[in-house]
């Protein structure tokens, strides 16, 4: 499990619910996780950072009962495996347990969830990982949203005795009355929480194989996820590309990022580094690649580095590691490679 991560399949529910919202694709467009490439592998895993900061935009564009419409909007599927672990018991109790065991396939494992089954009560509770930060709309989307998984699992209209929220009301709430089917509607909890007469021992699942292969199917998810590049080592692979392309300039690396040269350079500072510093450092990574890999010139290296004259690289790889590229080759105590299928820029 990978704390501090959320899954790529609540990124991409959450975003496309703050677009129908109203919420500006730019105020999006800086987050980390959200290109398309990413967001389409349903084994990566987006820093938390990211879905709050959604949640916060939608809670601000949409108003009270935001957190409801984008549970309207969670068709089952839509968050991979876990949404069919509620059915993958052969009671509500059991399915409710698994879906809790798994939770981290959607959110991050840092979440507290629980189920508490005392006599005739059932309950399920959720509290997010700082109570201090919890949004309104993040309490509203999950209690609704296991409420809906809860319904589809048993295929009835389930009723909860009682709702309980973290967070403290915001005006009327009728439209969660109507939501859960009960006025009996609690804020300032110390947990969300929905609690359920009679309803532990609901036949759910009708195939106990089918509920071992789901299950077995949430471990294997959660034991291929990956988390993605952190911006540092994101950064720096798009500065290799664009060393490799010749268009290692700032404005290019940023619009590439999606952002203003500006808000790179602060980017840069605030991760104590400079745009200087980064281009140093792909420069000399690349060239000892280069070096150790191929078989080409060092004038022909040096073009490939952007450096018009082959002086300039030696001079860098001199201050890089204090040896030439020459002396670092022979160094490496082994026959150069032959040459690899490059084309040589024009003019080397």
């Amino acid at each position: 499990m990978i704390e501090g991560t959320v899954s790529t399949q609540l990124i991409r529910l959450i975003r496309t619910a703050a677009l129908h919202a109203g919420v500006a694709p730019a105020e999006l467009a800086h987050l980390r996780g959200l290109d398309p490439a990413l967001l389409g592998d349903d084994l990566m895993r987006i820093p938390v950072e990211t879905p709050f900061r959604i949640w916060e935009l939608i809670e601000a564009t949409a108003g009270p009962g935001a957190g409801l419409r984008v549970s309207a909007a969670a068709g089952l599927g839509s968050l991979h495996v876990w949404d069919y672990l509620f059915g993958s018991g052969q009671t509500l109790g059991d399915g409710l347990r698994a879906a809790v065991d798994f939770h981290a396939t959607v959110t991050d494992p840092a979440v507290d969830m629980a189920v508490i089954e005392d006599g005739r009560l059932l309950t399920v509770r959720y509290l997010g990982i700082d109570p201090d930060i919890s949004l309104a709309v993040t309490n509203e989307f999950a209690v609704a949203l296991i409420l809906r998984r809860i319904r589809e699992a048993t295929r009835t209209g389930l009723v909860p005795a009682r709702v309980r929220f973290s967070h403290r009301p915001r005006g009327r709430y009728r439209h969660l009355v109507d939501a859960f089917g009960t006025a009996h509607i609690d804020f300032g909890a110390p947990h969300s929480e929905l609690t359920f007469l009679d309803a532990g021992s609901l036949r759910t699942g009708d195939d106990p194989h089918l509920g071992q292969l789901i299950q077995r199917h949430a471990e294997l998810t959660l034991g291929s996820a990956r988390t993605i590049p952190s911006w540092p080592d994101t950064l720096r692979a798009v500065l290799a590309e664009a060393l490799l392309r010749d268009q290692l300039s700032l404005d290019a690396v940023a619009h590439r990022l999606a952002m203003s040269p500006r808000t790179l350079q602060r980017r840069l500072g605030e991760h104590g580094s400079s745009w200087r510093t980064e281009v140093e450092a792909v420069r000399h990574s690349t060239a000892t690649a280069l070096l150790r890999d191929t078989a080409l010139p060092v004038h022909s290296v040096a073009a490939r580095l952007g450096y018009s004259d082959p002086r300039a690289l030696r001079r860098a790889f001199h201050r890089w590691t204090g040896q030439s590229p020459d002396a670092f080759r022979r160094a490496l105590g082994a026959r150069a490679p032959e040459p690899i299928a490059l084309a040589e820029p024009a003019g080397s």
